[in-house]
C-alpha cells in the first residue's frame, strides 16, 4: 500500500508500518496549466539574470537544505522506507549538488574556433533552454530531482516537477524549502510542483509544446513511452531508466573487499536502486570463498524499522513490490536457479513489506538474468575467463553501472576498454552504487542514454548557438566561393 488515491487526494503510507503519513491534494488540469504558464513567464526574466547570480540563489537553496537535513532525511525514511543513514545521505547529496551547481554557474563554457575566412571570429555560446519538465521516481524521491533541477536553474531554465505518487510528501517538503529562498529574492515561479496522476498530469507534461526538455527517471517501459511522445513533437528527452548491474570478480581479487562492496550494492535501499548490484560473476578459483562469505554476511543483516539506527535494510516500497519479488523468485527457480539464502517474506511489527535479501546460484542461460527485478535479489554466476565474463555481463538489455574486482592491471584495463563493459559507468575495485555527483550519471541501451549531474551534463539543459562575427569589412565566402552580382 503506497500512494493510494482517494477522490482528489493521494494518501502516503509508511511502507514499514502501513500507517498513513499524510495526504496531498492532486493537481487538476487547470492547476497544471497555471504552473506551466507561471514557469514560462518567469523563464523570460530568469534567463536574463547572470548565471553567477542564479548560482548564488542555488547556493542559498543548499544552505536551507542544510538546515532541514535531519527533518527532511527522516521524511525520506518515513515515506520511502530508506534506513536513516540513506535518508540523510540523500539530502546531503542535494546539498552537494547545490554546491556543485553554484560553482558550475561560472563555468558554462563555449568553445572558440578558427574561421577559414580572414577577419572573422567564430565561437559557440550556450543559452537557457526554457521550461524543464522533471519526472522522478520513488526510490530517490529528492536527490535525483536535484541532479536535474539545480543544474537547470543555473543554466537559466525554470522547472515543473511531477514526483512519484508514492512519495509526494517529500516533494512538497522540498518545494517548501526552496520557496523560502525563491520568495525571498522575488523569484516565485522558478520551481513549480505538479503532483498528479500519470494520465492527467503526466500526459500533459510530456505532450506540452511549451516544455522543450523532459527528464524522466523510472522504468524502461515508462521511458519508451515518454521518448516516443516527446520525439513526436520534436522535443528533447533525458532518460534515466532500468539498471541490471553486473560485477566481475577475478581470482586475484580481495574477497573481503568484494563482500563489503556487494553487501552495500545489493542490499542497500532494499535493492531498489537503479544502480543496485544484481549479477555477480565469480571466477571459479574464488567463487567458493566469496559465496561462503556472502551467505554469512547476508544472515547477519538487520532487517526492520528503518528509523532504528541499527537497521541495515528496511522494507520494499509496497505490496506490489513484494509480490513482484516473490513472482520473480518463482520464475528463477523454474529456470534452474537455486536460492542459497533468503527469499522469504517477513512480517515485522505491523509491517508487511519486508523481505529477506536473497542470493541465487544461477547460470548464464537464465532469461531472468536479463530482467531488472527491483528487489534485493543477487545472482551468482561462475565463469572461466575474463572474455567469457564480459560477454555474459554485456548480454542484457540494460547498460547503467558495472564493476570489476581485480589486482591485475591488464584485467582492469580490458574491462575499461572498448571491448569491455558496455555501461555508462564502469568501476574498478568499488561497487556499482554510490556514483559521485562530479561525474556524468547515466547509461546505455535500455537505460536510456541520458546523462545527469556532473561533467558536461549541463549541456542537456541549454541550447548551443554557433556565432560568426565578420570584422573584416569584406564578405569572403567559405570554400573560396565567388558569388558576384555586379
Amino acid at each position: 500500500m503506497s500512494g493510494r488515491i482517494e477522490g482528489n487526494e493521494v494518501i502516503s503510507y509508511n511502507p514499514a508500518t502501513g500507517a498513513e503519513v499524510g495526504r496531498v491534494q492532486l493537481a487538476a488540469p487547470e492547476d497544471y496549466d497555471v504552473n506551466v504558464t507561471r514557469a514560462q513567464q518567469t523563464f523570460e526574466r530568469w534567463r536574463m539574470l547572470p548565471a553567477p547570480k542564479r548560482g548564488e540563489i542555488v547556493r542559498e537553496i543548499g544552505d536551507e537544505l542544510r538546515k532541514a537535513k535531519q527533518e527532511l532525511g527522516k521524511l525520506v525514511t518515513l515515506e520511502a522506507g530508506k534506513i536513516v543513514a540513506e535518508g540523510q545521505g540523500e539530502v546531503q547529496e542535494m546539498i552537494d549538488v547545490a554546491d556543485f551547481a553554484c560553482g558550475l554557474s561560472r563555468q558554462l563554457y563555449g568553445l572558440s574556433m578558427h574561421s577559414e575566412r580572414p577577419g572573422h571570429r567564430m565561437y559557440e555560446q550556450w543559452h537557457p533552454l526554457g521550461v524543464v519538465g522533471i519526472i522522478s521516481a520513488f526510490n530517490f524521491p529528492v536527490a535525483v530531482w536535484s541532479w536535474n533541477a539545480l543544474i537547470a536553474l543555473v543554466c537559466g531554465d525554470t522547472v515543473v516537477w511531477k514526483p512519484s505518487l508514492k512519495t509526494p510528501l517529500c516533494a512538497v517538503a522540498v518545494q517548501e524549502i526552496c520557496d523560502r529562498v525563491l520568495d525571498r529574492h522575488g523569484w516565485k515561479g522558478v520551481l513549480n510542483l505538479a503532483i498528479g496522476e500519470d494520465d492527467v498530469i503526466g500526459e500533459r507534461l510530456i505532450r506540452d509544446q511549451r516544455i522543450p526538455l523532459i527528464s524522466a527517471t523510472g522504468s524502461t517501459r515508462m521511458g519508451r513511452y515518454v521518448a516516443q511522445v516527446v520525439a513526436e513533437r520534436l522535443g528533447r528527452s533525458l532518460l534515466e531508466l532500468g539498471g541490471n548491474n553486473g560485477v566481475i570478480v577475478m581470482d586475484d581479487a580481495d574477497p573481503d573487499l568484494v563482500v563489503r562492496a556487494v553487501l552495500f550494492g545489493a542490499v542497500g535501499t532494499a535493492g531498489q536502486r537503479c544502480t543496485s548490484i544484481r549479477r555477480l560473476f565469480l571466477q571459479k578459483g574464488i567463487a567458493a570463498r566469496v559465496t561462503e562469505k556472502l551467505i554469512a554476511a547476508y544472515k547477519q543483516i538487520r532487517i526492520g524499522d528503518p528509523l532504528d539506527p541499527a537497521t541495515l535494510m528496511g522494507p520494499l516500497i509496497d505490496e506490489a513490490a513484494v509480490e513482484g519479488m516473490m513472482r520473480g523468485l518463482a520464475n528463477i527457480q523454474e529456470q534452474g536457479g537455486k536460492i542459497l539464502t533468503g527469499g522469504k517474506r517477513l512480517h515485522i511489527g505491523n509491517g508487511e513489506n519486508f523481505v529477506e535479501p536473497t542470493i541465487v546460484q544461477a547460470h548464464a542461460g537464465m532469461d531472468m538474468l536479463k530482467e531488472e527485478l527491483f528487489a534485493p535479489v543477487l545472482y551468482l554466476i561462475e565463469f572461466d575467463t575474463l572474455d567469457q565474463a564480459i560477454s555474459w555481463h554485456n548480454d542484457v538489455p540494460q547498460g547503467l553501472s558495472s564493476a570489476i574486482f581485480t589486482t591485475n592491471l591488464i584485467s582492469a584495463e580490458t574491462f575499461l576498454s572498448a571491448r569491455g563493459s558496455d555501461c555508462g559507468i564502469a568501476n574498478v575495485n568499488i561497487g556499482t552504487s554510490g556514483a559521485e555527483i562530479g561525474g556524468a550519471f547515466g547509461g546505455e541501451k535500455d537505460t536510456g542514454g541520458g546523462r545527469e549531474s556532473g561533467s558536461d551534463a549541463w549541456k542537456a539543459y541549454m541550447r548551443r548557438q554557433t556565432v560568426t562575427v565578420n570584422w573584416s569589412g569584406e564578405l569572403p565566402l567559405s570554400q573560396g566561393i565567388k558569388f558576384d552580382v555586379t
